[in-house]
């Protein structure tokens, strides 16, 4: 585990020499709440409403239809899939022209699986981890079943991927970062055991772009899917995207064939031709409000030192994992995230009985995490806008809600829909 902090004081002189720490004043960050969410929804940063207000206003009020195309009037909204997609390539570790920016997870989860599925006739097995995050088991099942029973779903534990592997898989279908405990799987390893049976890779990374430095290219991933409302802080419901290796572009079969990914949108012919490459991979409009914001938090991740993101992460976590072990071990918390760096991604988790209503008491003290079904009690770690003084009065106030049993209160027990 990272070195990390052993008292309040030296969490305080971290902060003071941290590298990261000008990026604070680039966030709208809330005073009094300690945001340990960032996993799930990004905090606002601080040129996101201008940077609206300027679309609304001038862009869309004054511009009207001519924003749409790149002149001297106009912003050239019909080109942001690609401009964002160029921008936060570098932040996944790909090459320009691979990434785009389009639709939702979810969909492009649909779009890139049935494409993967088209290479490798004969095939008929998906591979992935029986804890994935539940949308993408989901569409998998769903497009299974659109193919006419053609294809199976293999569930596995995370330990026995490798061994999972054989002639009869076509993709291998992982998230990073696992959404409920943290661990860290390795692309590149995993991606060169899928190769070796003749298989293709598709990564969901949710919960590591932003947050780690990312290789698509030099792990030799195949796709790849991924959000824009937690790391990259582009806002709630942001819009998604999607990565397709150079290798794949050529053959690339589209199973959505909109307009926005045909090869002349605008010559509005009946029949599809698609667009060259990635480009085919789009649908429909972009939707250019949320884009817009979106735009502000990749130029904000572009800016900082992945690296050093790490570091900071892994400290920081390993900090609060190390204090509730050592100092509050009477506290009835069991760690399920990985202790080891490099299988953990930048959050930590602890199951307890009582999760929802300790979660509940702990936000009420203005500690804001989050909770999975059944017991999991989540952590984010955004080095961004996070501060080590502030992971260390987390975990105090964590202490506290468990020790006094102030999770008991009726209040916290009510469930919301969103958890």
């Amino acid at each position: 585990m990272s070195h990390h902090p052993t008292t309040r004081e030296a969490c305080a002189a971290l902060d003071a020499t941290d590298p990261l720490a000008s990026f604070r004043a680039r966030f709208s960050v809330p005073p009094g709440p300690i945001y340990l969410d960032g996993n799930s929804l990004g905090v606002l940063p601080a040129a996101t409403p201008a940077r609206l207000a300027q679309v609304i206003a001038e862009e869309w009020g004054a511009g009207l239809i001519r924003s749409w195309n790149s002149t001297s009037r106009g912003p050239g909204w019909v080109d942001l899939p690609q401009r964002l997609g160029d921008k936060l390539a570098p932040v996944i570790g790909a090459a320009a022209g691979t990434v785009r920016v389009c639709d939702s997870t979810s969909i492009n989860l649909f779009k890139l699986l049935a494409a993967a599925l088209a290479q490798r006739p004969g095939r008929t097995v998906i591979v992935s981890e029986a804890d994935n995050f539940p949308t993408d088991l989901y569409i998998a099942e769903g497009l299974a079943a659109l193919l006419g029973q053609q294809h199976v779903l293999r569930l596995v534990a995370a330990d026995d991927i490798e061994a999972a592997l054989d002639e009869e898989v076509a993709v291998l279908l992982l998230s990073h970062v696992n959404y409920r405990t943290g661990r860290l799987h390795d692309m590149a390893a995993l991606t060169a055991a899928a190769h070796a049976k003749g298989a293709l890779t598709l990564w969901d990374l949710a919960h590591s772009a932003g947050a780690l430095p990312v290789q698509l290219a030099e792990a030799r991933a195949d796709f790849a899917v991924g959000c824009g409302y937690k790391y990259l802080n582009g806002g709630p419901g942001a819009p998604a995207f999607l990565y397709v290796a150079p290798s794949h572009q050529a053959q690339l079969a589209a199973p959505l064939s909109g307009w926005f990914g045909h090869a002349r949108p605008f010559a509005f012919e009946p029949s599809y031709a698609p667009a060259p490459g990635v480009d085919r991979l789009l649908v429909g409009t972009p939707p250019v409000l949320s884009m817009a914001a979106l735009e502000v938090g990749i130029d904000l991740m572009a800016e900082a030192d992945m690296y050093q993101l790490r570091q900071k992460s892994l400290c920081m976590s390993a900090l609060f994992a190390a204090r509730i072990e050592h100092e509050f071990a009477d506290v009835g918390l069991r760690q399920i995230s990985p202790r080891d760096d490099a299988r953990r991604g930048s959050q930590v988790c602890f199951a307890h009985p009582q999760a929802w209503p300790v979660m509940q008491a702990l936000i009420a003290r203005g500690v804001v995490g989050d909770v999975r079904a059944p017991d999991i009690l989540r952590f984010g770690f955004t080095p961004l806008y996070l501060s080590y003084t502030q992971v260390w009065d987390a975990v105090t106030h964590l202490a506290e809600v468990l020790r006094n049993r102030e999770w008991d209160a009726p209040e916290f027990h009510q469930k919301n829909k969103v958890t």
